[in-house]
């Protein structure tokens, strides 16, 4: 009984502090200076592969630095751009066995570099959809395989992020399906998976390269099958090979995200620790790296769909004064994201609200911003009935917003714009510099008096004002 109340108040202990840092010093460098400086490094050192569309699943290594972080910083450089709100760190244990997959829901994990808040409210929904993740923080104490990943994460992602830290148990074969289609089902804008998973284990460096080039194809060619038999065939234990993948569970668990969310896959690097001045070459581990990758558009029908939802909704309030339920069944549009509704008469701009940080699926922000645009855009009257069949639609839908620390990264065209200094803001979709012709001085000018009725120059040397950047799919 009393070993039954310490273990309860262990657990207890655990889900209401931050992990501690396990590996610093042994893995990565424990001085925050140093270790940001090493991975500054690193990543400068990264040749830049061209990806059409936004990441969603990382591969990389987890050994330490001196060994593996010139392959991982060539996955993680993609990210310099890209807006990344909640990181799922996948990997497979290496200290323990157990059933299913052990989530952790400390209050944060600990690094030189500070703290990353746990995403406890997504850990709580993934228990609560699949019995095969428990809620098990002493699972994760003494394991460096998610860990070290946090440190480049740091450094990469200038926004605030959370982490959901996963780990499988290596007890059953079916965990990494069920894993795979759950996440699919709940993934959302702004979402990262990173998969942490060493290659090769222990054979001479000419085994292991044959063996993890066909291990790098099979992944990236998505086959799930063709990567269950080549890791059983692989296997030659007198020459060393003891696995392909030690994170063989996550990595099989990321094919079947990928899969269902058609993405697209790409190497990224490969080395072996024979290649760094510490390896014994006849007797190596492999590192790769390898993205996967989506623009995670609307499809033309999905598009359809909310031009529908915008325009039913404008007629039957106007009309009736009554806003309108729908019933929406398709995944991408309950996702939880903002977006823009435009009216234009006769080509002459109508009404235009929108909602940038969203608190509700994509299909009823467009609902009730419809309705904004239409009776609420305070420099127009709102729309008559008379009105309503000259009426155009166009709906902009945003990816989360991005603090940037200089005005000169933004991408005219491109990038929609957000300035902030205290209550005051204001905001330029992305269109509005093709529309105008403007160059980036004139519509930034222009943004800060129009928009946020600051200073024509609010941008420039102004600790005071925030920037922000996102990008829009516009249809219409």
């Amino acid at each position: 009984m009393i070993l039954i109340i310490l273990l309860a108040l262990k657990y207890m202990w655990l889900s209401s502090t931050s992990r501690p840092m396990a590996f610093t010093g042994q893995f990565y460098p424990a001085n925050s200076e140093e270790l940001r400086r090493t991975i500054v490094n690193y990543l400068n050192q990264a040749e830049p592969q061209k990806i059409v569309g936004e990441v969603r699943i990382l591969i990389v290594p987890h050994a330490g630095y001196d060994y593996s972080a010139g392959v991982a910083a060539a996955a993680y450089k993609q990210l310099n751009s890209q807006t990344v709100k909640r990181v799922y760190l996948i990997g497979n244990s290496h200290r323990h066995y157990f059933s299913g997959v052990a989530a952790d829901d400390s209050q944060a994990w600990k690094t030189p570099l500070g703290s990353v808040p746990v995403d406890r409210k997504k850990v709580k929904e993934l228990t609560e959809t699949t019995n095969i993740i428990k809620s098990d923080s002493a699972d994760h104490l003494d394991d460096h395989v998610l860990e070290v990943q946090l440190p480049f994460l740091q450094v990469v992602l200038e926004n605030d992020f959370k982490i959901v830290p996963l780990l499988f148990g290596n007890s059953s074969e079916q965990d990494y399906e069920i894993l795979g289609e759950t996440l699919a089902q709940q993934f959302e804008p702004g979402d990262l998976v990173v998969i942490s998973s060493d290659m090769s284990h222990y054979p001479p460096q000419e085994l292991a390269r044959q063996i993890d080039q066909t291990t790098l194809d099979l992944i990236i060619n998505q086959d799930l099958v063709g990567l269950v038999k080549h890791s059983q065939e692989a296997l030659d234990l007198s020459r060393g090979e003891e696995t392909i993948l030690c994170g063989l569970e996550a990595v099989k668990s990321a094919l079947v995200l990928a899969e269902k969310l058609q993405l697209s896959g790409q190497i990224l690097n490969y080395r072996h620790s024979g290649e760094t001045i510490f390896g014994d070459k006849n007797k190596v581990v492999g590192y790769g790296a390898v993205a996967f990758y989506g623009d995670n558009q609307l499809t033309v029908a999905e598009q359809a769909i909310l031009l529908n939802i915008a325009r039913e909704t404008v007629n039957s309030y106007v009309k009736k004064g009554i806003v309108p339920d729908f019933r929406v069944k398709d995944q991408r549009l309950n996702a939880i994201q903002g977006a823009f509704v435009t009216l234009h008469r006769k080509s002459e701009l109508r009404g235009c609200i929108g909602e940038i940080v969203a608190n509700q699926p994509l299909w009823q922000v467009v609902r009730d911003m419809a309705v904004e645009a239409a009776t609420r855009d305070q420099r127009f009257s709102s729309v008559a009935a008379s009105e309503l069949t000259d009426l155009d639609y166009e709906i902009s839908v945003l990816t989360p917003p991005r603090p940037i620390s200089d005005w000169q990264q933004i991408n005219l065209g491109r990038d929609g714009v957000i300035v902030r200094q205290g209550q005051r803001s204001g905001v330029f979709l992305p269109q509005v510099a093709t529309e105008t012709g403007w160059s980036l001085e004139e519509f930034l000018n222009q943004l800060c008096v129009q928009k946020a009725g600051l200073e024509a120059d609010c941008y420039k040397n102004n600790p005071a004002v925030e920037v922000s950047v996102f990008q829009a799919q516009v249809f219409k």
